[in-house]
């Protein structure tokens, strides 16, 4: 593997092809009536002249490759100097998602054991409360004004006068990303260069994403990927750890002043895009990506309408370990899938992305050791997906029994990850999504899986999204549908009327009788869009009983 899958060194072609086209952009408030305030901005040469000048002072600092280096800065131009320039010294980038709250935040530093810490004063604050990598850490940068250890501003300042020869080494590992921890707990994902090098390449290619774009990534890692695809990523001001609550009117006022061509949102950022009154639309987009969860077909019809002749919203799935795996466009979700999604046939992901070989195997919860062709389900038959291909991780750090149970050596060593997912090939070759495999339930030997389950009372009218939980014993359990209402749409009993009428109607949930509504529905930190059953299941149990 060459240095040059090191994804930092397609920022520096960008800067040798593109060197005064503008970069990154951080803007603190975009709104209709004022227009917007930018606080600062590069070019993609000042962009790659700032990494380096970093790369050279973070040497000079005593870091080196291999080093373990816990990142804790908010989304901007000194994340992208962060992030890049650890990429070019070597260094593994730990990102730990603030959404996890004080106590994960300490768990994930606690399990990867960083070497050094780079963050804002207020990081550094929790982590010298807290104890965060007390054992470990023996290097700190602080980004803005502290007493707390070197500051980044002098790191800069420092590296731009050093002729330090830089070595951009693709061997090492390059970042551990931590799981959102929906479905369980929270573990880092080991990411080497060529995998990230493999996402920017898919990405572009998959959705005709050009040099000289402008993005708005409201999900701080994909902002990474703007530059190295040569877009100018225009930062947005909104709480990155809870899209569900972002002022639509300054996203809004951000693509119409930037004239925004590609958007990345979750879908409970979308939502709130979605409430935005009917004759609002947005003109500039080539394309809005979408992923996390699954998009609500009303949310997928309400936006498309808003975009261009010819300009679609796209899922891509995948998860932390390997994405893209396959996509889909609102096109073909609105006039083919949807319907059968209402009908119990799950969430159709459209066909898997270029170079990803994606299988279904047998449901099995033990760890499967090496491939063998027996695993593979008949065509059409529910069972867990499995993924190889450019993206895919191998292994998470510091978790070995995860790791056995998450990853399938293929016959020639390479390595097939289990994607925990369930679902299915439909007769053209595209992928179905049923939910997760831990999340299925069990009763009077019958299987019931979360999203066609869900799917056929979604469409019930006065339902915002429902959940399908187990209570009881594996094997013994009884089906429960949870419910969150639409605000002001009908009574519960109505509602409740509704449910068990439309459970009739099917023979997939002809034997659920039990529906309870929810008053709000937890769901991930990271995307505010993954429901979380097990809690639910917990909730579900204690009104049961």
């Amino acid at each position: 593997m060459q240095g040059s899958l090191n994804i930092a060194n397609l920022v520096r072609e960008m800067a040798h092809d593109f060197p005064d086209a503008v970069a990154v952009i951080v803007q603190n408030g975009a709104h209709l009536s004022s227009g917007p305030k930018i606080s600062a901005q590069l070019s993609f040469s000042q962009l790659q002249n700032s990494i380096d000048a970093a790369a050279r002072g973070l040497l000079d600092q005593g870091f080196q490759p291999g080093m373990r280096v816990a990142v804790m800065v908010k989304p901007g131009i000194e994340f992208l100097q962060v992030v890049f320039s650890l990429f070019i010294i070597g260094a593994t980038v730990v990102v730990v998602d603030p959404g996890l709250g004080l106590k994960g935040i300490g768990s994930c530093l606690k399990e990867v054991q960083p070497d050094a810490f780079i963050g804002i004063p207020l990081a550094q604050m929790a982590r010298i409360l807290f104890g965060w990598g007390k054992t470990s850490i023996r290097k700190t940068i602080t980004v803005g004004s502290s007493i707390f250890g070197t500051r980044w501003s002098d790191v800069l300042r420092k590296g731009s006068v050093l002729n330090t020869p830089l070595v951009c080494n693709a061997v090492d590992p390059a970042a551990i990303l931590f799981t959102s921890g929906s479905t369980g707990v929270s573990k880092g994902v080991v990411y080497e260069h060529e995998q990230f090098h493999a996402q920017v390449q898919l990405l572009k290619s998959l959705y005709q994403i050009a040099p000289g774009e402008i993005d708005l990534p409201t999900f701080p890692l994909f902002g990474l990927f703007s530059p190295a695809l040569g877009m100018t990523a225009v930062i947005p001001e909104m709480d990155f750890t809870k899209p569900a609550k972002t002022d639509p009117y300054k996203i809004l006022g951000a693509i119409r002043h930037f004239k925004v061509t590609n958007l990345f949102a979750s879908p409970a950022l979308l939502r709130r895009l979605a409430s935005l009154p009917k004759d609002i639309n947005f003109s500039t987009l080539n394309r809005i990506l979408s992923a996390g969860a699954p998009v609500p077909a009303r949310d997928i019809a309400n936006l498309a309408n808003r975009l261009n002749l010819g300009i679609h919203l796209h899922t891509p799935y995948g998860a932390t370990e390997s994405l893209p795996v396959a996509t889909i466009s609102s096109a073909v979700i609105l006039s083919e899938t949807q319907q059968f999604t209402s009908s119990g046939k799950g969430v159709c992901v459209g066909k898997p992305v270029e170079g990803i070989d994606v299988r279904i195997i047998k449901i099995d919860d033990a760890a499967i050791e090496n491939w063998s062709e027996s695993l593979r389900v008949m065509p059409g038959e529910i069972g867990e997906m499995v993924v190889r291909g450019p993206v895919v991780t191998k292994h998470y750090f510091n978790r070995p029994v995860q790791t056995n149970l998450a990853k399938i050596l293929d016959a020639d060593g390479q390595t097939l990850h289990r994607m925990g997912d369930l679902g299915y090939f439909d007769t053209e070759g595209r992928l179905w999504f049923c939910g997760r495999k831990s999340q299925r339930v069990s009763f009077a030997n019958k299987l019931f899986h979360t999203v066609p389950i869900e799917g056929i009372f979604d469409s019930v009218p006065g339902v915002f999204r429902s959940a399908l939980v187990g209570v009881g014993p594996i094997g013994f359990q009884l089906p429960v549908v949870c419910v969150e209402k639409e605000k002001g749409m009908v009574s519960d009993q109505e509602l409740l009327r509704n449910l068990a009428s439309r459970a009739l109607l099917y023979p997939e949930t002809k034997d659920i009788n039990k529906f309870l509504i929810h008053p709000s529905f937890p769901v991930d930190i990271r995307h505010n869009s993954k429901i979380k059953r097990e809690e639910l299941a917990v909730w579900a149990a204690g009104r049961i009983s």
